[in-house]
C-alpha cells in the first residue's frame, strides 16, 4: 500500500541525508510535492539478471527526465535513477520556487509605486503566506516530473544512488543494471568558497533558502550572479535590509556592462547595498541574536580598504556551482572528469563513447541552465540511440553543442536577457569585429504605459554584415523578447529581416524591430534636394 508523506511527523527538512537537504516545513503542500518526487513507497522494477537497458539516465533533473522519457517514448528500454528529488534543482530549489517569490515581490513593488491609482501603497508583506504560495504552486507543478509520470510513459524508475561498476554496468543498492548507453545527468550544487569560519556557520544556499518560514531582518548575499541578484531584490521588497558582496569589480559577470550599471542603479534606488571588489577574510556567528536566529558576522575588505565587520541574520552563498561527480564510479566506467565536471566531446559523448553527459555536471559552466539541460538530453538521445541517422534532435538545431545558441536571463526587474556574443567585451575576447545597434526603451509606447521605461535592446552583427552574432535586452519581460533574436542567430536570419517583420503594437517587442531598423535606415534611399547629389528634377 502507498504511504504518504502526510502521515510523517518531522522536526526538520525531509528527506535528509549526508549528501542532500530536504524540504521544510512538512505541510500539506510539501507532502504533496514529496509524494510525487520522492515517494515513501516505491516498487523497484523487477527485471531478470541478464536484462540490458537501451539507455539508463542517472539523475532525474531536467536532463535525466528528458533523456529517460524521450528514449522510452521512442521505443527504447529505458531506466531512470534518482537518489533525492525528481525534478532536480529546477523544480525543488531553483527556477520554480524562485520565480514564485519574484512574482510576489513584483506585486509588492507595484503596490508601493504610487502612480497606479492605488490608495493604500503601504501594505505589509506576510512572508509566511508568500512562502506558502510558493510551496503550493511548486507542488502543483511537480506531477509532470514525478516517478509515476515517468513510469507511465514506459520508464523503469529506481530510487537510490547509482555507482558505475564497469563501462556498461552500474549498481543501485543491491541491484546491478546493464546498459548499452547511459546518460550522466547528476547536476550540480552551490559552490562554497573556502572562507575561514564559513563551514561552521549556518549559511544558506539555494538548497535551503526556500525552507525559510520567517523573513530575516538583515539578508546578506555572497555573489552577484543571477540567483544572488534575483533573491536580493525579492528579499529587499519583502522588507529585509539587503547587502550584496561581490569579489569581481562588476556585478553580473560577463553580461553587458551597461546592463550591470543599470541594475546597480535600480538596486541603489531600492535600498540594496552592493559592494564590488570585496574580499571576505572570515565568518563567525552566535546562535541567538535580537531577531531570535543566528547572528552572522563577516570581516570584509572593499576595494583594498581596511577590513570592516558586517552583520546579518541570514547569509546566502551564491558564488557559483560545482558538479555532482563524487561517488559515481566514473573511473570504473572509463569516464574522464575534472573538478569542473565530466569531460564531453562536442556531441556530448564522454571518454567512454557509450556514456554521454548533459546539464550542470559537464565541464561547461556557460551552459548551466535548465533549458540547456533539456536540450542536451534530446541531443544525447539522438546520438546514443539513433546515431546512424542524419536526423536532427527533436528539440535542437544540431547534435553538436558548439553549434547551439545559448539564451540566458536574469529575472531581476528589469530583466537582463542575452544570447551569443552579447556585448562588446565578449566580442573583444573572441577577436570578433562587430557593428553594434542599440535603442532605448524610453520611447517605446508600451514601456511608457507600463511605467517601466528603463532598458534597451542591443544587437551585435559581424562587422559590415547583417549576420547577428549576439544580443542583450534589458526590459520588463526581456526573457520573452529574446527568443526572436535567438531564433534569428540559430537559423541565419539577418537583421534586415527582423526589421521587415511586422510586430504588434503596442508591445515591448517593437523595441527589437526598432533596433533592427537602425540597420536598414543606414542604407535606405533618400530624395535629394536641389544642388545635392542624387537630386532628380
Amino acid at each position: 500500500a502507498k504511504r504518504s508523506w502526510r502521515e510523517v511527523q518531522a522536526n526538520g527538512p525531509v528527506p535528509n541525508g549526508s549528501e542532500h537537504v530536504g524540504v521544510w516545513p512538512l505541510d500539506e503542500h510539501n507532502a504533496k510535492l514529496l509524494d510525487a518526487v520522492h515517494p515513501r513507497t516505491w516498487e523497484t522494477p523487477d527485471r531478470p539478471d541478464d536484462f540490458v537497458y537501451d539507455l539508463v539516465a542517472v539523475g532525474a533533473g531536467a536532463g535525466g527526465l528528458v533523456s529517460a522519457k524521450q528514449s522510452a517514448r521512442r521505443g527504447a528500454r529505458s531506466a531512470l535513477i534518482e537518489q533525492h528529488l525528481a525534478g532536480g534543482d529546477c523544480l525543488n530549489v531553483g527556477c520554480v520556487p524562485s520565480k514564485a517569490l519574484l512574482r510576489c515581490a513584483r506585486a509588492v513593488a507595484e503596490l508601493r509605486r504610487g502612480d497606479l491609482g492605488l490608495s493604500d501603497c503601504t501594505a505589509a508583506v506576510d512572508f509566511g503566506k508568500v512562502m506558502e504560495r510558493m510551496r503550493r504552486l511548486r507542488a502543483e507543478i511537480a506531477p509532470v516530473d514525478s516517478h509515476e509520470t515517468s513510469q507511465a510513459v514506459g520508464v523503469d524508475v529506481y530510487m537510490g544512488k547509482a555507482t558505475f561498476v564497469g563501462p556498461h554496468e552500474l549498481r543501485v543498492g543491491e541491484r546491478h543494471l546493464r546498459f548499452r548507453k547511459a546518460v550522466i545527468a547528476t547536476g550540480g550544487r552551490a559552490k562554497v568558497p573556502p572562507i575561514p569560519g564559513l563551514e561552521q556557520t549556518p549559511f544558506l544556499t539555494n538548497a535551503t533558502l526556500f525552507n525559510l518560514t520567517a523573513l530575516p531582518k538583515r539578508f546578506m548575499v555572497l555573489g552577484a550572479g543571477p540567483i544572488s541578484l534575483e533573491m536580493a531584490q525579492a528579499f529587499r521588497r519583502f522588507g529585509s535590509e539587503v547587502t550584496v558582496l561581490e569579489v569581481a569589480p562588476e556585478i553580473m559577470g560577463a553580461e553587458d556592462s551597461d546592463a550591470a550599471a543599470l541594475i546597480r542603479e535600480v538596486f541603489r534606488e531600492e535600498g540594496i547595498q552592493v559592494f564590488t571588489n570585496c574580499s571576505v577574510s572570515s565568518v563567525s556567528h552566535r546562535l541567538e541574536s535580537s531577531s531570535g536566529g543566528p547572528e552572522i558576522r563577516l570581516t570584509v575588505a572593499v576595494s583594498g580598504a581596511a577590513p570592516v565587520e558586517m552583520v546579518c541574520d541570514a547569509l546566502l552563498v551564491a558564488t557559483g556551482r560545482t558538479p555532482n561527480i563524487e561517488g559515481l564510479g566514473l573511473e570504473a566506467a572509463n569516464v574522464e572528469c575534472s573538478s569542473g565536471g565530466v569531460k564531453v566531446k562536442d556531441d556530448l559523448t564522454t571518454s567512454n563513447p557509450d556514456i554521454l553527459a548533459v546539464g550542470d555536471v559537464i565541464e561547461r559552466p556557460d551552459t548551466r541552465f535548465t533549458h540547456m539541460s533539456g536540450t542536451m538530453a534530446g541531443m544525447a538521445v539522438q546520438t546514443a540511440l539513433f546515431g546512424d541517422s542524419d536526423a536532427l534532435p527533436v528539440n535542437a538545431a544540431s547534435r553538436k553543442l558548439s553549434q547551439l545558441v545559448v539564451p540566458r536571463c536574469t529575472y531581476t526587474e528589469p530583466e537582463v536577457a542575452s544570447c551569443g556574443v552579447s556585448n562588446e567585451k565578449l566580442a573583444s575576447r573572441a577577436n570578433l569585429e562587430v557593428d553594434v545597434f542599440k535603442v532605448s526603451t524610453e520611447h517605446n509606447d508600451r514601456a511608457i504605459l507600463e511605467g517601466t521605461t528603463r532598458g534597451y535592446v542591443k544587437i551585435l552583427c559581424r562587422k559590415g554584415t547583417e549576420e547577428i552574432v549576439g544580443a542583450t535586452i534589458v526590459a520588463e519581460h526581456a526573457g520573452e523578447m529574446l527568443a526572436e533574436i535567438t531564433l534569428a542567430i540559430q537559423h541565419g536570419i539577418g537583421l534586415s529581416q527582423i526589421a521587415r517583420t511586422v510586430h504588434p503594437y503596442p508591445t515591448l517587442g517593437e523595441a527589437v524591430q526598432q533596433c533592427a531598423l537602425n540597420y536598414n535606415r543606414a542604407s535606405w534611399a533618400k530624395l535629394g534636394r536641389p544642388g545635392e547629389a542624387g537630386y532628380k528634377s
